[in-house]
């Protein structure tokens, strides 16, 4: 009897004792898994988290980088425009300079000097004296150099052309343009050697065929410059 009463005590014991662990195993293991997973989520979010700053910062630097370029780039643009503005002005101001320098010299057909000059010869001798330019000799040829430029927009130092009939026979500098529009040049007129006249005039103004502009923008000459052509002049 006391044996039996032995054997269920011992049973009852290790019962309690198993359920005792397994209740311990099942509710501590969950607590511990839910920590560690929380741990890796926040490190995990603070990861993303820098990834994403560092990512920021990476754009900023691009784009702070872009711009100071663009702003460079603009700014050279903005030098080397007045550089080019600069040499022009300098250019054609060279050129009627020049121009002025023969105010008063007689005219002289066929005439090259300072002595006696016609107006082919007047406008090469310019050209070449100022601007290093070769033009042709007679003002035919003078007119088809450079780039056609409409009345409109006529500046100093463009060459304005003239004839009688279908030939060109005559060239002068255009020496300046009003804010009315008036159009002065200076020539080698046969009448009173080299002067300043207008399109306005009654005698030039139907003559009057077209322009061209030989030094462009940057003050340089234009690349189609006809090599110099020996001639007989033809002028008035």
């Amino acid at each position: 009897m006391k044996k039996r009463v032995l054997f269920y005590l011992v049973a009852l014991v290790t019962t309690v004792s198993l359920q005792s662990c397994a209740t311990n195993y099942v509710v501590s293991q969950p607590a511990t898994y839910t920590k560690e997973y929380k741990t890796d989520a926040k490190l995990a979010s603070i990861d993303n988290k820098r990834m994403e700053q560092d990512k920021q910062k990476l754009i900023d630097s691009f784009l702070a980088e872009k711009a100071a370029s663009i702003a460079s780039a603009k700014k050279a643009v903005k030098n080397s425009e007045i550089a080019k503005a600069i040499k022009h002005n300098k250019t054609i101001d060279g050129i009627l300079e020049e121009a002025e320098t023969y105010l008063g010299t007689p005219y002289r057909y066929g005439g090259t000097t300072r002595n006696g000059i016609d107006c082919s010869a007047f406008v090469l001798s310019v050209f070449g004296a100022a601007a290093g330019l070769s033009l042709p000799r007679v003002a035919a040829s003078q007119a088809q150099e450079g780039e056609r430029i409409e009345k409109g927009e006529l500046q100093k130092g463009d060459l304005i052309f003239f004839s009688h009939g279908r030939r060109i026979s005559h060239v002068g500098i255009v020496e300046s343009v009003t804010e009315e529009g008036e159009i002065k040049f200076i020539h080698a007129a046969t009448s009173k050697g080299v002067m300043i006249s207008s399109l306005n005039d009654s005698y030039w103004g139907p003559k009057f065929r077209f322009a061209k502009r030989v030094i462009n923008e940057e003050g340089e000459n234009y690349n189609n410059l006809a090599a110099t052509t020996p001639a007989t002049p033809a002028n008035f």
